[in-house]
C-alpha cells in the first residue's frame, strides 16, 4: 500500500508513475474522497470543540430553562457528531479498499517499457553446453525414463498435473533439501515451514488480493485460500508487529507447494512440467531497515545465483521493466536458466524489493533503537529456486546420448552418491476386471 500523504501531496507523479506500469488505478476517486474525509474529520472536531465549551456554559447556568435550551443544543451537536462519524467511517473504508487497488511505483532505475518485451538482460553466466548429440526436451527424457507420469497425473487430476516416480521424485526432494541447506548454513537463513491454507486478511497483506484473486485456489465454505508462493505466510508471520530494530535483519527461508490458477499458454508451455497449477519451491523471505533494503536486494539476488553457480546451469540476469514489474514489486530481477533440449530460458527465480508496499498493508514496524516513532520495514523475497524448472534444467544440461543424465554433483550426497538417474522399472496400464 502507498503512503497515502504521498498520493495527497502528489497526485499527478504518482499517477504518471502507475501509468508506466501499464496499468490504471482510482488516484482521483482517492484524492476526492481523502479531501472530503478531511472535511468531515474537521468539522467534527469543530463541533466537539463547541460542545465541550457549551457543557461548560451549562455548568455555570443556573436558570432551569436557560439549562435545558442549552443542553438541547448540546444533544443535537451529539447527534451531528454521531452521523458525521458514520461517514467518515464508511469513507475511510471505502478509502482504505481504494487503496488497496494501487500498485508499488517502481524505483528509479527501473526500465521503462509496456511489457516483458522491453526487459534487460544485465549478465549471462556459465556457458551453454556443446552436445555431440541432439538434446531432447525434458518430456522425452522424463517419460523414456520413467521419472514423471504425466497420464496418471492427469486421469488422478486433471490437466497440467503430473506424477513424479522414483529417481524423479528422489531428485527434487534432494533438490529441496540442499537449497534449504544451503540458504540455512551459507547465507543465515532461518528455516521455517508455514501452512498452506491462508486467510484472506493474509494475501492482502502481500498484494495478492483483492487485485489477483481470479489466479488463487479458495475453500468454497470457508475463508481459507491455498497459497501462490511462500512469500505469503512467510511475510504475514509479523503481521501487526513491532519489531525491535536489533533483531533486523530478519531472513526467513521455507520450501511449499505452490498453488495458482495459470493462464497456460498454447505451443510448448502445455507440454512438460514447465508450467502446472501446483509446483514446489524454496523461497527466501528478507525484513529488513529501510536504509538497507537496495543492498539486501543485491544480496538476495546473489544469494539465489549462488544456487545456479553450484549446480553449475548456464543462467542470465533480467532486469524487469515497469510494465513486466507486477502489482506489488518497486524492482525486480529474474533468473532464468538455459534448457537445451527445449531450446528457450526459463525463469527459476524473481527476486523483488517491495520497499515498504507489503509492510503498510501487513502492518509490519520496528521500534528505532534511537526511540521515536515505529517505522515500517522493508520486505524482500526472491525464489531459490524454483522447481520444477530447475529440474527442467538439470535434465535437459546434463542429459546423455543415451537417454540418460547425470547428477549435478552438489546433489550427488543427498542421493546417496548417485551420479546417473537411468531407467526407472517400467509399471504398466493397470489390469482391467472383468468380474
Amino acid at each position: 500500500m502507498l503512503d497515502l500523504r504521498l498520493i495527497r501531496e502528489d497526485p499527478n507523479r504518482v499517477a504518471a508513475a502507475i501509468a508506466t506500469l501499464n496499468t490504471t488505478a482510482p488516484i482521483d476517486e482517492i484524492v476526492a474522497l481523502d479531501e472530503r474525509h478531511r472535511a468531515i474529520l474537521t468539522q467534527v472536531e469543530a463541533l466537539k470543540a463547541e460542545r465541550n465549551e457549551g457543557s461548560k456554559i451549562v455548568s455555570r447556568t443556573k436558570d432551569p430553562a436557560e439549562r435545558e435550551t442549552l443542553i438541547a443544543n448540546l444533544r443535537g451537536l451529539g447527534d451531528d457528531i454521531a452521523q458525521l462519524d458514520e461517514e467518515s467511517k464508511e469513507l475511510d473504508a471505502r478509502l482504505q479498499d481504494l487503496l488497496l487497488q494501487v500498485p508499488n511505483l517502481p524505483m528509479p532505475g527501473v526500465p521503462v517499457g509496456p511489457d516483458e518485451s522491453a526487459n534487460v538482460v544485465v549478465a549471462e553466466h556459465g556457458r551453454k553446453r556443446d552436445f555431440p548429440f541432439p538434446p531432447r526436451p525434458h518430456w522425452e527424457l522424463a517419460k523414456a525414463l520413467g521419472i514423471v507420469d504425466f497420464e496418471r497425473g492427469v486421469k488422478v487430476s486433471g490437466s497440467r498435473f503430473y506424477v513424479l516416480r522414483g529417481d524423479g521424485a528422489r531428485l527434487q526432494r534432494a533438490l529441496i533439501a540442499w537449497m534449504l541447506d544451503l540458504h540455512t548454513r551459507q547465507h543465515g537463513y532461518s528455516e521455517v515451514y508455514p501452512p498452506y491454507l491462508v486467510l484472506e486478511q493474509t494475501l492482502v497483506g502481500t498484494g495478492n488480493l483483492p487485485k489477483f484473486g481470479d489466479n488463487l485456489f479458495r475453500d468454497a465454505h470457508e475463508d481459507k485460500w491455498l497459497i501462490p508462493t511462500a512469500e505469503v505466510p512467510v511475510t504475514n508471520l509479523y503481521r501487526d508487529e513491532i519489531l525491535d530494530e536489533a533483531v533486523l535483519p530478519v531472513y526467513h527461508v521455507a520450501y511449499t507447494a505452490c498453488f495458482r490458477r495459470e493462464q497456460i499458454s498454447a505451443g510448448r508451455d502445455v507440454r512438460g512440467i514447465k508450467r502446472g497449477y501446483q509446483f514446489d519451491k524454496v523461497e527466501m523471505v528478507k525484513f529488513v531497515h529501510p536504509d538497507a533494503s537496495t543492498d539486501e536486494h543485491r544480496r538476495l539476488l546473489d544469494e539465489a545465483e549462488n544456487v545456479l553457480r553450484h549446480l553449475e546451469l548456464p543462467y542470465r540476469v533480467v532486469q524487469l521493466c515497469t510494465g513486466d514489474l507486477g502489482f506489488a514489486a518497486a524492482n525486480k530481477l529474474d533468473l532464468e536458466t538455459w534448457a537445451p533440449g527445449s531450446a528457450e530460458w526459463l525463469e527459476v527465480s524473481s527476486c523483488g524489493n517491495f520497499l515498504d508496499f507489503q509492510a503498510r498493508r501487513a502492518n509490519i514496524r520496528f521500534r528505532p533503537a534511537a526511540g521515536g516513532r515505529s517505522r515500517f520495514v522493508h520486505t524482500l523475497n526472491g525464489s531459490g529456486l524454483a522447481l520444477p524448472r530447475t529440474m527442467i534444467s538439470i535434465i535437459e544440461h546434463y542429459q546423455r546420448e543415451d537417454g540418460t543424465f547425470e547428477v549435478p554433483a552438489v546433489l550427488r550426497p543427498y542421493l546417496g552418491g548417485q551420479e546417473v538417474i537411468g531407467c526407472q522399472p517400467a509399471i504398466g496400464p493397470a489390469v482391467r476386471r472383468t468380474d
